[in-house]
């Protein structure tokens, strides 16, 4: 049977269409539902190969055009996971868009659920910690470069973003659904560490941190950072085993904390590199 649309949706007053701006606009909303919003086939397509579950499928064929409808039928070739496919106009769909240059494809899927007594770490893990992130944009940076090195699981202390927020799925390109993530009291993050075996590392702009390049990375590790505005709580960096800096050669005396967790993060991959 053709994977194809089944309806076309032409008011912004349709009960679907009033649903699909509240999971995009209200974090309860997705919370409450189990589901989330993702803008982009090439997200779309990271998201299934994740194999996340995808609810519905909603395209505006002014924006995603035929190549890209094929792409969507290959990607759903196997009947058994295909979604529901409904057409948005033009006006429709970009009241729902969250971003400008959309492909004209949105998806609504059912969030993924981790916890850290389902996480699995793989032995001699790379671990991010990051306390207290509150922008999309800086979560899905982190995730990016996550996938990229790759660290094996990013946790997320006291959070205070939805950590499905469409923002942070754009801003992962959809490595939100690639790496291992799991929000919990950051008290509860540490202890979980400390009995997986892994060394916490607080980067922390403190007189007793040593500079990153002067560790030794090489076993179980976690790096801990804080947020950009206010750094690691003192209590976060009294848990942690050790204290790092990354020294600032300018006028300022800290990075971005999605850069800062790259240049971390690549260091202890170059260290185990050079040791294999």
């Amino acid at each position: 049977m053709p994977f194809a649309p089944l309806d076309r949706l032409s008011s912004l007053q349709n009960p679907r269409v009033k649903a699909l701006a509240r999971l995009q606009q209200k974090a309860a909303e997705r919370r409450a539902q189990g589901l989330t919003l993702v803008e982009g086939l090439r997200e779309l397509t990271i998201a299934v190969g994740a194999g996340v579950a995808v609810a519905a499928l909603y395209t505006c064929p002014e924006l995603a055009g035929a190549p890209t409808a094929r792409a969507l039928q290959d990607l759903f070739a196997a009947e058994a996971g295909r979604p529901e496919w409904l057409e948005l106009t033009r006006p429709v769909f970009e009241k729902l868009a969250y971003r400008e240059g959309s492909d004209g494809v949105l998806a609504v899927l059912h969030t993924p659920t981790r916890t850290l007594a389902s996480l699995r770490l793989p032995p001699n893990p790379l671990v991010l910690v990051l306390e207290a992130v509150e922008k999309p944009g800086n979560l899905g940076a982190i995730l990016r470069t996550a996938d990229a090195a790759p660290v094996d699981a990013v946790l997320i202390g006291d959070a205070r973003t939805d950590l499905f927020n469409p923002n942070a799925i754009r801003a992962s390109i959809g490595c939100v659904f690639t790496v291992p993530l799991v929000a919990a009291p950051l008290a509860d993050i540490l202890a979980f560490l400390k009995d997986q075996g892994v060394r916490t590392y607080a980067a922390a702009l403190t007189l007793r941190a040593h500079a990153y390049t002067e560790c030794d990375f090489r076993g179980p590790t976690a790096l801990v950072l804080g947020t950009e505005a206010d750094g690691l709580t003192p209590a976060a960096q009294a848990a942690c085993d050790d204290t790092i800096i990354i020294p600032m050669m300018g006028r300022i005396d800290s990075l971005n904390v999605s850069v800062a967790g790259a240049v971390l993060a690549f260091e202890v991959v170059r260290q185990r590199q050079e040791k294999a």
